[in-house]
This record gives structure tokens, sequence and C-alpha cells, in this order.
């Protein structure tokens, strides 16, 4: 494969998260797409044979990018709390960007209508979250049983609190909420 053809790949997964984020998984519409990169519909299934290979790819990326990124927090930032504490920033940053909502949570949302393949990437995106969490509470408290269940809890409000965030377009208050949560002890 040359350069141009994977310049093409790049440009296609990047688009293809940007209309996720914005409608989820439907979102995904070849013709659109091919539109926004500047090629040919049929140009779109040289790269993924069909709309599920598109939605596994992207949402494989979008999981490798957020376990780098959560792995860079941690090595960046090697106090527990502190960590735990800036791991709201990933999902603010999709507000950040147009609104958008977690790639996850959108496909979460419409997991019932999801190739099986897709699912299996979206699930993997809420155990790599909940996995890092674990870790980082385990950290915090070696003697604790309910790291589990806290990482999930976590993970589930500080998804909640984009989605919330998200349907009134006011980034503040998913600051507002982050910030109740820290008030009450969950995260941290």
């Amino acid at each position: 494969m040359n350069i141009t053809h994977e310049n093409s790949r790049e440009a296609i997964l990047a688009a293809a998260r940007k209309a996720a984020q914005a409608r989820g998984y439907n979102g995904l519409n070849f013709r659109e797409l091919a539109k926004e990169v500047g090629i040919k519909p049929a140009s779109i299934y040289y790269h993924f044979p069909s709309k599920a290979d598109l939605g596994v790819a992207v949402a494989r990326r979008y999981w490798e990018d957020t376990k780098a990124n959560l792995e860079s927090m941690r090595i960046e930032t090697p106090d527990p709390l502190t960590c735990l504490h800036r791991y709201p920033e990933i999902f603010r940053r999709s507000l950040e960007n147009s609104n958008r909502l977690c790639l996850g949570s959108f496909m979460s949302a419409e997991y019932d209508d999801l190739p099986d393949a897709v699912k299996r990437e979206v699930q993997t995106f809420t155990d790599i979250n909940v996995g890092w969490l674990n870790t980082i509470i385990s950290r915090m408290n070696s003697t604790s049983s309910q790291d589990i269940g806290r990482a999930q809890a976590i993970f589930a409000a500080v998804s909640g609190a984009q989605l919330m965030a998200r349907s009134r377009s006011d980034i503040s208050l998913f600051d507002q909420i982050i910030e109740n949560y820290r008030n009450i002890g969950l995260l941290g």
C-alpha cells in the first residue's frame, strides 16, 4: 500500500470518527464521508468493504487512542489521586470539539443495532476505561475489595455527565457535575 492509500485510509477514519461522535454508528454514511474526504464513495470500499468494517476500525482506533491517552496520563501524573482527578479530561475533550460525545458512549446507546464485531470494540472501550480506573483506585487504596465497582461507577458517572452537558450544549455543566463528584468523594 502506498502513502496515498494510507493517507486516504487515515482521512476516512478521521472523518468517520467525527461523524460517529456527532451522529453515532448510523452517521457512518459512505457517500457523505467520501464527500468530506474528497474521494469517490467506491474508494471507501477499497479500505472498508462494509459499514461494519468501518465501524470496527473507527471504534478500535478510538479505544486504542483512549488507552494511549490514559497511559500517558498515568505516566505524567504519578500521584493516583491527581490522576483520578484528571480522568474526566478525556470526556471533556469531546465536548470541547463541537459538543461531540464520546464515541464509546454514543455507540453504546446504539448497542442493540450494532454488528457483533462493532459491539466487541465498544465493550473493549468500556473495559479499557474501567480497567485503568481500577488500577488507579487500587494504587490509592490497596486494601479495598470494591475497586472494580467504584471504577464502573466512575466511568458511568463521567459518561453520564458528558451526556447531560451535551444535551444542553453546556460544557460548564460538565465541569459542575465533575466538581460535585469530587466533593462527594467519587473522584477522590
